[in-house]
Parts: C-alpha cells; structure tokens; sequence
C-alpha cells in the first residue's frame, strides 16, 4: 500500500470522486460546462494530495496540500450551485459536503 493510501483525507478524496461521478451522470443536458468543472476539480483533489504526500520538503507538501483544499472548496462551490439549480438531490448535497469537510 503507497502512503498516501493510508490516510483518511485521501480516503475520503477518493470517496468523493465517485460520487461526482454519479452526481455529474445524473445530470440533464445543457449543464457540460458544470460538469466538466465538478470533474476536473474532484479529481485533482485526491491527485494533488499524492502528489503532495511525495514531496520531501514540508513547504512542498503544503503547497500540493493546500491546491488539494482549493479544489474542494470549487468542488463545494459546485455543489452549492447544482443545489440552487435543483439540479442535485439533497442526500447527494449532505454527502458531498460532509466528504468535503
């Protein structure tokens, strides 16, 4: 098992990814421009935790660390718009965020 497969922000990073995956499947066309961003941003959070996790220096690590949470918080920020939208199920919503945070 690689290091960064042990830890529970990682985890949870992964978890999300896959419920992206089936929020941005659910939803109606005319929405690719939101999709591609949920995508794009759920799935740079748990490659930039890895790669933040390799890096030898504590300055390095933080940097790759703290893109990883700038892409959590777009992919919050996505959510929060697919919710005014109606565009997502409130479950969906709760379980998002609570993988998020």
């Amino acid at each position: 098992m690689m290091s960064h497969e042990r830890l529970d922000v990682y985890n949870c990073a992964i978890q999300f990814r896959a419920l992206a995956r089936r929020i941005v499947s659910a939803l109606p066309r005319g929405n690719a421009d939101l999709a591609d961003q949920l995508t794009r941003a759920s799935r740079s959070i748990p490659l930039l935790i890895a790669e933040g996790v390799g890096k030898t220096t504590p300055a390095h690590q933080a940097r790759y660390f703290g893109d990883a949470r700038g892409s959590a918080l777009e992919c919050a920020a996505c959510l929060d718009v697919l919710a005014v939208e109606e565009l997502i199920q409130r479950k969906a919503l709760e379980e998002g965020k609570a993988l998020l945070e």
